[in-house]
Formats: structure tokens, sequence, C-alpha cells
């Protein structure tokens, strides 16, 4: 059975759900305090709830990021968008120095970023790459 691995951002991930989270109680917990003769019109709770909504997407989006390294392909996907590329094609891995995420080049000097594959997670990031280097051997 092959060795095949799923990376996710750790720590970003935890704060994004958590942030979420304290957002919607904060959310609720205003509305409920604010004073009676505080009112909104219907535009403006619009504006709030979409701001509201805009930011939990954007949090969601770094949450559900990863990198499936699969027997025949990997797939990568950074928020909302799902590349999948076949190992053939991998040229390589690069993670710079300084670099908060690392690349993976592929066919014509194409690259994507690993976001699921942060270098805040340290010792997890440098197996993670290490692993994918492996793969490439």
């Amino acid at each position: 059975m092959p060795d095949l691995r799923t990376f996710r951002p750790g720590g970003s991930r935890i704060v994004a759900y958590a942030v979420a989270a304290i957002m919607i109680v904060l959310t609720a917990v205003i509305g409920v305090a604010l004073p009676s003769y505080v009112e909104f019109t219907a535009f403006e709770l619009a504006t709030l709830a979409a701001i509201l909504v805009a930011v939990l997407a954007l949090l969601h989006a770094v949450g559900r990021s990863f990198v499936r390294a699969g027997e025949d392909e990997i797939t990568i996907r950074n928020g909302y968008r799902t590349h999948t590329v076949p190992w053939s094609d991998v040229v390589g891995f690069a993670m710079n120095e300084g670099a908060p995420w690392p690349t993976m080049v592929h066919g014509d000097d194409e690259r994507i970023i690993l976001f699921a594959i942060q270098r805040s997670d340290g010792p997890y990031a440098k197996d993670a790459m290490a692993y994918l280097r492996g793969r490439l051997a």
C-alpha cells in the first residue's frame, strides 16, 4: 500500500476558525447589548451581514486548504481553488528562505503556492517538504 498523505495548515487553521467563532459570538453579543434607541436601516444591516459573511468566507478559505499527495497525482487546494497535477509534471518544490509557504514548480516553469504548508508550523513544514521532495526522487 502506498504512503499517501494530506497536509493541512496547523496554527493558521486554528486561528482562522477561532477568529470566525469569536466574530460570530461578538456580533451576537453586540447586537443584543445595543440600547433600544439604536436602530439600523435595512441597508446598514445588509452591509454589516455582507461584511461578516465575506470575512468568514476568507477565514474558511484558510482553514480548508490542503496538499494531498496521491499515488499518481498531487492535489492542492488553496482557499476555493483546486489544482490537480500528475507527479510526472512536477519539476520540484521550493521553500525559499523567509518565504511563508513553499511553491511547487510544474510544466513550463508554472508555480503553485502550497498554502497548506506554513513555515510557521516549524518541524511539520520541514517534514512535509522532505516527504514531497522524496516523492520526486
